[in-house]
């Protein structure tokens, strides 16, 4: 497995332990709306992987604090709602549901009010100690691609391959009103872009797990790409990094 020569887990929380598997552990981080669910996923079907996006995780947090009139300074308060968030398998054990205090909000937490929210959640110190175990108990029998920003450099530093997909905010933004069937020149597309900046100011900036590219990351930008594109080229270093490492892929 890689190593990183430095230790980049912050004080306090434990380094994963290094166990045997059959199949890789990839980490795929990037920004906001860079596609590393949609991506990840797709990719995670064709070679047979689980798929997991930890960013589920910090987005029903954010959902069930808001729901709660929890604001992000109350620390004592918002770190146990991390106890009432299950991520659900589907049928193809790819965690892209969740649950929050026993309901399916997996549409919800999706929502704009969320995404303006969440960065503020999720740079909680606390809050991001208490979800590290969890993120990395999901990882551990291998044969799986996490998606989120700080996977590479933080949560599984040692993970057998890192993806970073970058992309510029105005991209992003495009793809993102896209999603919303929303022209170019809508008000709300010029918000959406506004929104990606600021939260990439915050996941850029904040002092506990940052978003970086870890040092070892293969960089796929995406500008100018087709889904079908990014897929393909992440499927492809994937099975790169397989074959280097004599492991063999379950998917097509």
């Amino acid at each position: 497995m890689t190593t990183d020569s430095t230790d980049s887990t912050p004080p306090g929380i434990a380094r994963p332990t290094v166990r045997t598997k059959s199949r890789l552990i990839v980490a795929l981080d990037g920004p906001s709306s860079s596609g590393k669910s949609t991506v990840g996923a797709e990719a995670a079907r064709r070679l047979g992987y689980r798929f997991c996006d930890t960013g589920l995780l910090y987005r029903a947090v954010t959902w069930l604090a808001v729901d709660r009139g929890v604001t992000p300074d109350q620390v004592a308060a918002l770190v146990p709602l991390a106890d009432e968030i299950r991520l659900v398998a589907d049928a193809r054990r790819r965690l892209r549901h969740v649950e929050a205090a026993g309901r399916d909000v997996t549409a919800e937490v999706r929502e704009a009010a969320v995404d303006r929210a969440v960065s503020d959640y999720s740079k909680v110190p606390e809050l991001r100690a208490a979800l590290v175990p969890r993120q990395r108990g999901l990882a551990s029998e291998g044969g799986i691609i996490m998606a989120g920003r700080d996977i590479g450099t933080i949560i599984l530093p040692d993970a057998d391959l890192k993806v970073y997909l970058s992309a510029s905010a105005e991209e992003r933004a495009t793809r993102r009103a896209a999603q919303r069937n929303l022209p170019p020149d809508d008000p709300e597309t010029v918000q959406i872009l506004q929104e990606l900046r600021r939260r990439d100011a915050i996941d850029t900036g904040r002092a506990t797990a940052p978003l970086r590219r870890a040092d070892d990351a293969v960089v796929i930008r995406t500008d100018g790409n087709t889904f079908e594109q990014t897929v393909a080229a992440v499927t492809r270093v994937i099975r790169l990094a397989e074959r280097a490492k004599g492991v063999a892929s379950a998917g097509r």
